[in-house]
């Protein structure tokens, strides 16, 4: 049996009708960027974040840096956020001549550990940006109180985390700004690039468009040099077609998720493996469903290949370790906890199209590995 690790098709055909209208209507009215189907999302959106606005970019890279320029990050100062995320997540700070200032993650959401960051608080700090990682939020009270405290603002990224929740509270809608992502992988992806920025401060809002289209408030006016990052007509359209499907994806995902958790912690390995944890104060989306495999992860990737099931690694090289950011002067076992989760943790296939059978033959697979050690 073959168990792709995303099966983007097997969405697309349950959509294709609806998407290559939407396509149509954009190619009809000839306006490709910033129209009435942007409009429209960002109203949707900003809705279903419960934010008074949502602003949309070319990308979630995008919005972490317009999140940050919005915010006045400059050269020489400090964001603190996790050495264990996507490579954007870090990239922005450092873009602007600020410095990421990394703290080491909770083992069992491989979140920011919200208790190691006021050590990592200097007179620099600009920022406080957790990353919900997955598709589980970051436990947002304590990362919150401290920066209301310290008089530091919070940006999340959120990328992943679309419609995820803690303590009956959106993703995105916590801090000063949420930032999102619609690469095609995501819980609701588009047909390319795509992000979107939201907040309720009707100041950074204005201040977002802006620095979105150049950093001017008409074509020709600007009050700032901002950067050219506007969402599409197109991906706007086809996020549009996707979107009232994103809450049953995400539930379906979840149960997809409570199957594996099941069918793992029965199967009786004679080896060791960790199920996700899921928070109880939140919604868990399972953007991706990830494993822990102490000293057999590579092993047991190579098994599942063997049997035609997909896995991946996310994140292989944590941030500090990467070479780009050596000038920061960290080295290996400053955040142990993230570098046990590049060396242990793999993701399994985790999507609304998977098939029961597919699970119990994935889970029949990983019974049937048996390591060397």
């Amino acid at each position: 049996m073959n168990v792709p690790l995303l099966d983007l098709q097997a969405q697309y055909v349950s959509l294709q009708d609806d998407l290559r209208r939407a396509v149509d209507r954009v190619m009809s009215s000839q306006r490709f960027v910033l129209g009435e189907e942007v409009r429209e999302l960002e109203n949707t959106l900003a809705a279903y974040c419960e934010t008074k606005h949502a602003i949309g970019c070319a990308s979630g890279s995008d919005a972490l840096l317009l999140a940050l320029m919005a915010l006045d990050v400059k050269a020489g100062d400090e964001v603190i956020t996790t050495p264990f995320s996507f490579f954007a997540t870090a990239a922005c700070v450092a873009r602007l001549g600020a410095r990421p200032v990394f703290v080491d993650i909770d083992p069992e959401t491989f979140n920011l550990d919200p208790g190691r960051v006021a050590d990592a608080i200097t007179p620099r700090t600009k920022a406080i940006m957790p990353v919900h990682i997955y598709g589980q939020c970051a436990p947002m009270d304590p990362i919150l109180e401290l920066g209301k405290r310290r008089g530091i603002p919070v940006i999340e990224d959120a990328a992943q985390a679309i419609g995820s929740t803690d303590n009956g509270r959106r993703a995105g809608s916590m801090g000063a700004i949420g930032c999102f992502s619609f690469y095609p992988t995501k819980n609701l992806g588009g047909a390319g690039d795509g992000g979107i920025i939201t907040t309720s401060d009707d100041e950074l809002a204005a201040r977002l468009r802006r620095l979105r289209a150049h950093g001017g408030s008409t074509e020709y006016q600007h009050e700032e040099v901002g950067i050219n990052s506007r969402l599409d007509e197109l991906q706007a359209a086809v996020l549009r077609v996707k979107f009232p499907s994103l809450d049953r994806w995400s539930d379906e995902r979840a149960r997809k998720a409570r199957i594996y958790t099941e069918l793992l912690n029965d199967a009786n390995l004679n080896y060791r493996l960790t199920t996700p944890r899921v928070r109880p104060d939140g919604r868990h989306i399972f953007h991706q469903y990830v494993i822990r495999v102490p000293g057999n992860r590579d092993a047991l990737m190579d098994h599942l290949k063997a049997h035609g099931v997909g896995s991946k690694v996310y994140y292989p090289i944590p941030l500090h370790r990467q070479e780009c950011f050596s000038y920061l002067g960290y080295k290996e076992g400053d955040f142990p906890q993230s570098e046990r989760a590049a060396l242990e943790t793999t993701a399994l296939p985790c999507y609304p199209e998977l098939t029961d059978e597919q699970q119990v033959y994935l889970v029949e697979t990983i019974k049937s590995f048996r390591p060397n050690n």
